[in-house]
């Protein structure tokens, strides 16, 4: 039975019989879902190894879909690719540059195929300090199993375990190094500044 799971949700059978088709051979089976709704329940039930989501979906858009699947740390880090026959359908909910999840634009060959599932996986692995805005994590209490948990997520209050004042420390500490960078960037754009008005 194959260990890696690709989820391809798309309603067009040309799209995920391509995706199918032009996946290298091996140890993984590929999964397909025609909207939204049937690609959320596949995503819950089966925790794929890769998601393959098209932006315009009926029954559920996939903005829609991507928005519950941020909502959920342990849902969140499965490797993204987000497809769209036009980007600007993205960039209008999504701003570049997309850090946590990569772009397929459509029509797409096997060469781009391949690097954005690469591309996907590599970002799928940077650490989150907290939700993508827009997403439904601030109103949702959702339990969070403690060996599934990234370095860097917000936790339930609920949620008592041992690494739950580790991961608060974590955050803690990025807060207060976005803060740093901040500053700097502002000091740097004060000395920028400066230094053009003393060249005038």
């Amino acid at each position: 039975m194959a260990s890696n799971k690709i989820l391809v949700i798309d309603d067009t059978t040309v799209v995920r019989l391509k995706v199918r088709q032009m996946l290298p051979p091996g140890n993984f089976e590929v999964l397909e879902a025609k909207d939204g709704l049937e690609g959320l329940n596949f995503i819950r039930q089966e925790k794929p190894s890769l998601i393959m989501l098209d932006f315009i979906l009926p029954k559920m858009s996939g903005w829609e879909v991507f928005q519950e699947v941020q909502a959920q740390p342990e849902l969140r880090k499965i490797p993204l690719v987000i497809m769209s026959g036009s980007k600007q359908e993205v960039t209008e909910k999504l701003t570049e540059p997309f850090e946590y999840f990569e772009f397929l634009l459509k029509p797409f060959d096997k060469t781009q195929l391949i690097n954005a599932i690469k591309l996907a996986m590599a970002k799928s692995k940077k650490p989150r300090s907290e939700t993508i805005p827009g997403s439904a994590a601030a109103t949702q209490n959702i339990p969070v199993a403690a060996s599934r948990v990234p370095n860097t997520i917000a936790v339930p209050a609920d949620h008592q375990s041992g690494n739950s004042a580790e991961i608060e420390l974590m955050n803690q500490k990025m807060i207060k190094m976005q803060a740093e960078i901040d500053a700097l960037k502002k000091q740097l754009t004060q000395v920028v500044t400066f230094i053009k008005q003393k060249i005038k």
